[in-house]
Parts: structure tokens; C-alpha cells; sequence
């Protein structure tokens, strides 16, 4: 049995689970009996949704990001979690980035702020060869995002964890990689996994260490970035704008002041949504895999994180 939970579109899941998998019985978590002995495939399960299954024989988590189901109380922690390792996500993620890079280079957030100033000034152009973006995190999202901006022609530096090759980028790891990176970077795109070690790693200090005028691009987890910290180097100048796809609580709360800052584009957890289709035809070839006893791609080392 396989069952299915997610908060709003479940029911194109289960279409597509069971298109790709004939012939095994998937069902929406509601309607699935107490004590299932099933394996799950979820996103953003409610705290105690696990409580009255018996323990599932695997989890496979509907995005990049499991922060959510790790050290959860209803769920024993030698049940495998098995995320996504792409499902269409990648490509997304690459045009969202591609998009506030553009914005930067193509000063469309200035040119903005003049319409609303009924404001003619013709900028400067700047060409892409011109253009320093750093990434922040080299994994499955982040390797194709960087070698994408490479391909397009801007000059592309990235951070991980441990040493990485990629054609047209300049991979930093250890210590000084971090600052070495804001230091030559115009644009930021943070797409790290949610650890310790990445909690607040976007704070007032090294949000200083970017050259004056900066902009950052933020769609790895709302955990990483001092909203209080943006703001401020908003304020001051230190950053030139601010995309924001995730956020320390989500959804952001009515009122607060990234919704209307003149300065931040927001938008809710979207840079990189899983196509049913494509995410059903993954974990259908996962599934295989376990059957069979082979290595499963996308296997959390929860010691880790991701």
C-alpha cells in the first residue's frame, strides 16, 4: 500500500502514483485504515500524522527539503526518508534564479522604482561577462543552477560542503570559502539545505562582507536568513534588493515589513514546485530499487540533513 499526504493537491498525486505504479493500491492518508503497514509519500505532514500507522516501511518526501520530518516524535528515526533528487524541480529553480540575476544586471529593480517616480534616466548597460553571481550550495539544485549561469555567460563562483568540479564554476570549500565568495559576489543565490551549520548564515556580518550594492537571491530555507539582518542592510543600501522564495514562518505573516518593502520581491515557496508527473515516475523507479535491494538515490543521512 501506498499512502499518500499533501496539504493541497493529494489527489493529483494519487492519480499520477497510480498511473505510474498499475496495479499497487495508493490511497489519500484520510481514507487509509489505522495501523497501515504501507510506505508513505508526503508533504508536510501534520505533527502526529505518523501516530496511528504502523511504522512505515519507507518515507518519500514530495520536494528537496526534509528539515520538516526530521526529528519528529510520531516518526522512529530508522525509517529511511527519501527525498526527491529533482522531479522537474531543477530546471524551475534555475529560472527563478536566471530571473533576479537578470534583474541586477538588467537594473529592472531600479527601472521600477523610477516608473513609480514618473522618472526617464537611461542606466548604464552591463554585460553578463560582467556580472559575479555566487551559490551558495553546489548539490542537486544548486550544481545545475550554477552551471546554468556559467553556460549563460556570468561569471559564477559557488560554495559546498566538499571539493566540487563544474565546468565554468569556481568551487569553494573550506575555510574562507564563505567570505571569499561574498566578497566577489554581485548576486547571491542561497540554495543550501537546512542544517546547524546554516542556521542565520545570512546575518548582519556576512550580509556586510558583499560588495555595497548587492542583490540576494534567497530560495534555499527561511531558517538561514536574519530577516531582521536584510532588512537592516536594505535600509542602509548594503543590499540593492532582495528576491525571497522562503521565509522563517511560512506563510509570512500579515503585517510584516518584507510584504511591502519597496525593495523586496516576494514570492510563497514557489522557485521550484514537484510536477506530480514527474515525481510519481521517480518514486516509482525508487520503489524498484528498494525491491530489489539496489542503492536508492536521494537517501537522507539525517546526521546531515538532507
Amino acid at each position: 500500500m501506498i499512502i499518500v499526504h499533501h496539504p493541497q493537491e493529494g489527489a493529483r498525486y494519487i492519480v499520477a502514483l497510480a498511473a505510474a505504479l498499475p496495479g499497487e493500491h495508493v490511497i489519500a492518508a484520510d481514507d487509509a485504515p489505522d495501523g497501515s503497514d504501507a510506505y508513505f509519500v508526503c508533504w508536510q505532514p501534520p505533527a502526529g500524522f505518523f501516530k496511528r500507522f504502523a511504522a512505515p516501511r519507507a518515507v518519500f518526501v514530495l520536494g528537496a527539503g526534509v528539515n520538516h520530518l526530521l526529528a519528529r516524535n510520531d516518526l522512529p528515526p530508522h525509517v529511511p526518508l527519501i527525498r526527491l533528487t529533482d522531479a522537474g524541480m531543477a530546471s524551475q529553480m534555475i529560472e527563478y534564479a536566471r530571473y533576479g540575476v537578470l534583474a541586477w544586471q538588467r537594473d529592472f529593480d531600479r527601472y521600477r522604482a523610477q516608473q513609480a517616480e514618473q522618472r526617464w534616466q537611461v542606466l548604464p548597460a552591463v554585460a553578463r561577462s560582467e556580472v559575479r553571481v555566487g551559490v551558495l550550495g553546489l548539490g542537486e539544485m544548486g550544481g545545475h543552477v550554477a552551471a546554468a549561469l556559467a553556460a549563460d555567460g556570468y561569471r559564477v563562483s559557488g560554495l559546498a560542503r566538499t571539493a566540487r568540479d563544474i565546468h565554468g564554476v569556481r568551487c569553494l570549500s573550506g575555510a574562507g570559502a564563505l567570505e571569499a565568495l561574498l566578497g566577489g559576489s554581485d548576486v547571491v543565490v542561497n540554495l543550501l539545505p537546512a542544517t546547524a551549520e546554516t542556521r542565520h548564515l545570512l546575518n548582519e556580518r556576512t550580509l556586510a562582507r558583499l560588495p555595497r550594492g548587492a542583490a540576494l537571491v534567497h530560495a534555499g530555507r527561511g531558517s538561514q536568513l536574519d530577516e531582521d539582518a536584510l532588512l537592516a542592510a536594505l535600509e542602509s543600501g548594503q543590499l540593492r534588493f532582495a528576491l525571497l522564495d522562503v521565509f522563517a514562518d511560512e506563510p509570512l505573516p500579515a503585517g510584516h515589513p518584507l510584504w511591502t518593502h519597496p525593495r523586496v520581491t516576494v514570492t510563497p515557496h514557489v522557485a521550484a514546485q514537484t510536477m506530480p508527473a514527474d515525481a510519481a515516475a521517480q518514486i516509482a523507479s525508487k520503489l524498484r530499487q528498494l525491491a530489489r535491494d539496489e542503492p536508492v538515490a536521494g537517501l537522507v543521512e539525517r546526521t546531515r540533513g538532507y
